[in-house]
């Protein structure tokens, strides 16, 4: 079990902290991350600073303007979404947004929690540090991918940190970490290129190291998995064991039938629909990503049009646009309409439409690839992935595979979609490394 570590580091005294943050009036996201009032001329990478967010009523005024003076096109052609995201949709959204939506409750709610920026690699690193009250909690750093933001771990803070609230041991509580990526959220904008998800890795390394973790475990899907990958392929006299919700484990026989659209005969019964899974993403869904790769700073009515920005990120895969519309047509089933909102209206007002978009410009690994992962692995396995990853193939890809799971519900954003499973495979999945 790892010894306590030491509290998170108080700002020092040239600091004056006020215990509210905001950005600086017509900057760029990540040009002045503004800690309201704090002065610290001396200030170096290893200062861990206080944080807390409060959009201005300028601010929400004008997102609701922008949604009230939406120009609409006409109504997709087809019955169903295979022209995009469809009309009705996106209308009941920004009827909602502009009437009903409330991003003061989701802001008050997320300054309750221990919010913290600090330096690294010359980007400010925004994170929230939840420690737990039981002395031999394990350390676990959680990373978010896109569309996401840290919003996607807030209901699973709780119950890993303190589990005996929660039905569960002492044994089973976890020190959480859940950093903002560079160019996402309240983390700075990087100013030079090579921030990929090695990069982003190395730094969370270094972010683990500064709050006192000389070992620890770690979490991700989507962008989160190749991080977390990589955290255990760059460190892995550091990194204990990591859990995975979307694996980089397709073997590449599988990506040569995709691209000759040949469906191998000879896959087992996990493997054929993961399989299809697989082939309609990479053909069908995918679009997005390959502008974000190609182009992403053509992307300005992103930052131009709230509605424009919440159809781009409602497009990300059918199964997650499906539950979306559904939850819009008032059957909320894991996301509610306020969780969907609560995640556009942040990349809104943070201004980082494009700059989370630039990830996929800089990242140079293969989507679903083997990495090389040699330390233990957990995954869990969620029926409305992108690809429900079968045993055989996790079994390939990583030779220190723990523990294995298939969910019976769930999908791409599985932590805040359904985080009471999420948090049952993530105690269940590093049970085996705790001992």
């Amino acid at each position: 079990m790892p010894a306590s570590p030491p509290p998170t580091p108080e700002p020092s005294e040239e600091l004056k902290p006020v215990p509210v943050a905001t950005r600086a009036s017509g900057t760029a996201p990540g040009d002045s991350l503004i800690i309201a009032e704090i002065v610290s001329p001396a200030a170096d990478e290893q200062t861990i600073r206080p944080f807390a967010y409060h959009a201005s009523d300028a601010e929400l005024a004008d997102l609701k303007h922008r949604i009230a003076a939406t120009r609409w096109p006409g109504r997709e052609l087809v019955e169903d979404a295979s022209q995009g995201v469809q009309l009705a949709t996106i209308q009941a959204l920004a009827r909602y947004w502009a009437t009903e939506y409330d991003w003061r409750r989701f802001e008050t709610r997320l300054n309750l929690l221990p919010q913290f920026v600090t330096l690294i690699d010359g980007v400010d690193i925004h994170f929230i540090h939840v420690r737990s009250p039981h002395p031999d909690a394990l350390p676990l750093i959680v990373t978010h991918g896109w569309p996401g933001s840290v919003i996607e771990q807030l209901k699973i803070i709780e119950p890993l940190t303190d589990p005996v609230a929660h039905g569960a041991r002492a044994e089973d509580a976890f020190d959480i970490v859940i950093p903002s990526m560079p160019g996402y959220g309240f983390s700075g904008t990087p100013a030079e290129t090579g921030w990929d998800p090695i990069r982003i890795a190395g730094a969370w390394t270094e972010l683990m190291e500064r709050l006192g973790y000389s070992s620890f475990v770690a979490s991700g899907g989507d962008w989160g998995d190749p991080v977390t990958e990589q955290l255990a392929v760059l460190a892995p006299d550091r990194v204990k064991a990591i859990h995975l919700n979307m694996p980089s484990a397709v073997p590449p026989e599988i990506f040569q039938a995709i691209q000759a659209d040949t469906k191998p005969k000879n896959l087992g019964p996990e493997e054929s629909p993961a399989y299809d899974a697989l082939a309609y993403f990479l053909t069908k869904d995918v679009a997005y990503a390959q502008e974000m790769a190609t182009r992403p700073q053509t992307l300005y009515a992103l930052e131009d049009s709230p509605v424009g920005l919440a159809a781009w990120i409602l497009d990300h895969d059918i199964r997650s646009y499906e539950m979306i519309a559904r939850t819009f047509d008032g059957v909320e089933e894991g996301l509610g309409r306020d969780d969907v909102l609560d995640n556009i209206t942040l990349y809104w007002l943070t201004r980082t439409a494009v700059s989370s978009a630039r990830l996929y410009w800089e990242n140079k690994l293969a989507f679903f690839v083997p990495q090389g992962v040699t330390v233990p692995v957990a995954v869990s396995a969620f029926p409305d992935e992108l690809y429900q990853a079968p045993r055989s193939w996790c079994e390939r890809a990583f030779p220190k595979l723990i523990h294995y799971n298939r969910l019976p519900k769930g999908g791409h954003f599985a932590a805040w979609e359904q985080p009471e499973l999420f948090v049952e495979e993530v105690r269940a999945g590093f049970a085996p490394i705790r001992h």
